[in-house]
């Protein structure tokens, strides 16, 4: 894997700049830029396109920039019906149709790498239009599929509305998130009890209904279609990986909650991830006074940065009042230690320094949470819960869910840092540095249709929070990603290790969709037995089946796809 923004950037010297890597980092960050279409090849290439929707010429970057494609062509229809004129001209012409939201994700659900200017393509822009936000009633929202996250949270918290859990990054538009089952960190704590509107599970279990762009064989094109989650097509569509366009959802929400959120750093790996049985400062310990819990986990180093949230009505003598989110600005903006290194690392091939890399980013955190007053925070849910913004450092990552008892996740998170600080110390003695970024770990529920207080209501068919009906004591989801520097020496061969670890030690194993899987010693999303054989199975041969019949049913033409899907649901 390469990431062409820097293993290519000019220098002016030896070392990578900071000035330089920030600038990348921004070059990343910065919305496509959009080139106006001249008219003339506008109708040469795509003869006969709706003339009410505007076309341009677009980048495409996703997260890293390690998938990549210049001068695709591009439109940002100004509501579902133009989607539908857009969609149909695309089927007639034998184009695809790719939603595009803000591009924060790594894996290739929208685009594929090496996708060609001049590929049958177009991207369909959500941000730009398919933003409307409204109350459908007191406990649920309507929403364009374009809205971000914070947009929709604040929103929300105007009606004294919130979630019980949400991802991190702000900049996630909705219809994104609910495609890949996106997630937050969040468990009952001992003795709490679900409050009415509110889901331990995924962004999808949140979902009353759906209009998404569906094949109507009766009038023989693809239509606007709004899907009860009562019906049983609707199961294959809360996730559905970019095989299909979803215009607006209909989501199910609950009072909102303030929240405190206390950081430490105080804690060694060996005691917070200890083996089960002890009486320390554990991971599962935490986990039960609050419910709420995050271990970042930065590479060589022993002192991880464990995020503790709690609900906590009134604000607590010694919190913070925050009334925006993203309150680590140390975090969210490359500081100069970790710009230098970084960019030396990318530049001069110096994979030696991870550690001391990790070390700096450790210390920035420790830093930076006294500097900034924020090692114990406390407001509105959405103050909290959202954390990083775009101008952070970009890593790759991989991503798995293990499902598994709440009472066996500090087994689960004990026996996973073992391999891990095991392969990096047997990388290390060789001189191979195969991570330079965090280990993070998040546990949630997961997906229970009754949550979502809808008579009838379906379970995702392929959100990696389904349950999994022949092991009812499997009640919670410890998610695990490792991030690195785009291009790291040796990176894909440690992660099929620790892919493989996972699947062969934990049967409740699955991908996260938005991130990287299936490893071979060189590459990500190659291993052919792990795409038809070990993904599948571990939703049940029926289950993916099942929903595979339903995504092609609504999209016989495969409109709604590209190589790389196609490759998944043969």
């Amino acid at each position: 894997m390469t990431d062409r923004s820097l293993s290519h950037h000019p220098q002016e010297d030896s070392s990578w700049s900071r000035r330089g890597f920030l600038l990348s980092a921004a070059a990343l960050a910065a919305v496509p830029v959009l080139l106006p279409a001249d008219p003339t090849a506008a109708a040469e290439e795509l003869p006969g396109f709706p003339a009410g929707v505007a076309l341009h010429r677009s980048a495409y970057r996703n997260w890293v920039g390690e998938i990549t494609a210049d001068g695709l062509w591009a439109c940002a229809p100004t509501g579902p019906d133009q989607v539908v004129e857009v969609v149909n001209w695309a089927w007639r012409h034998g184009w695809r149709v790719r939603a595009r939201g803000s591009s924060h994700g790594w894996s290739p659900l929208t685009i594929t790498e090496g996708t060609a200017s001049d590929a049958p393509v177009l991207l369909v822009d959500t941000a730009s239009h398919l933003t409307g936000l409204s109350l459908d009633s007191a406990s649920a929202v309507r929403a364009g599929t374009g809205v971000t996250l914070e947009a929709l949270l604040t929103y929300l918290e105007g009606h004294g509305l919130g979630v019980t859990a949400a991802p991190a990054p702000g900049d996630l538009t909705l219809g994104g998130a609910l495609a890949i089952d996106a997630h937050g960190t969040a468990v009952p704590a001992a003795g709490e009890q679900r409050l009415p509107g509110q889901t331990y599970g995924s962004l999808s279990n949140r979902i009353l209904s759906l209009t998404a762009v569906v094949w109507d064989e009766d009038s023989g094109a693809y239509t606007l279609r709004t899907f009860s989650r009562a019906e049983a097509d609707s199961a294959a569509l809360l996730t559905h990986l970019g095989r299909t366009f979803v215009t607006e959802v209909v989501l199910r929400v609950g009072a909102n909650s303030n929240l405190r959120c206390v950081s430490r750093v105080d804690i060694p790996a060996a005691e917070l991830f200890a083996a089960p049985g002890g009486d320390g400062r554990t991971f599962a310990s935490f986990l039960d006074q609050a419910g709420r819990v995050e271990a970042i986990w930065f590479a060589y180093t022993e002192f991880p940065w464990l995020k503790v949230w709690s609900v906590a009505p009134t604000r607590p003598l010694t919190s913070r009042r925050v009334t925006s989110p993203y309150n680590y600005p140390f975090s969210d903006n490359v500081p100069t230690v970790v710009a230098d290194l970084a960019g030396r690392m990318v530049s001069d091939a110096a994979w030696y320094l991870a550690p001391v890399l990790g070390n700096a980013q450790l210390d920035v955190a420790t830093v930076g949470l006294t500097a900034t007053l924020s090692a114990d925070i406390w407001g509105p849910s959405k103050n909290t819960l959202l954390y990083i913004k775009p101008t952070t450092l970009r890593v790759t990552a991989n991503g798995y869910a293990v499902l598994t008892g709440r009472d066996q996740v500090q087994r689960v998170v004990s026996e996973f840092a073992d391999f891990y600080r095991e392969r990096l110390a047997a990388y290390t003695a060789q001189g191979k540095f195969p991570v330079n970024g965090t280990v993070e770990i998040r546990v949630t529920g997961l997906d229970d249709p009754a949550e979502a207080e809808l008579a009838g209501a379906r379970a995702p068919l392929l959100s990696a929070l389904r349950a999994e009906g022949t092991r009812p004591e499997w009640d919670t989801a410890v998610w695990l990603d490792i991030l690195t520097l785009p291009g790291t020496p040796y990176a894909e061969a440690f992660l099929r290790e620790i892919e493989q670890f996972l699947f062969d030690g934990y049967e409740g194993t699955r991908v996260e969709w938005s991130k990287g899987w299936a490893y071979t010693d060189d590459a990500v999303w190659a291993d052919e037995e792990v795409l038809g054989t070990t993904i599948p199975g571990s939703f049940g041969e029926a289950v993916w089946g099942k929903a595979a019949g339903v995504l092609d049913r609504l999209d016989p033409h495969g409109v709604f796809g590209n190589a790389f899907l196609d490759r998944l649901f043969r």
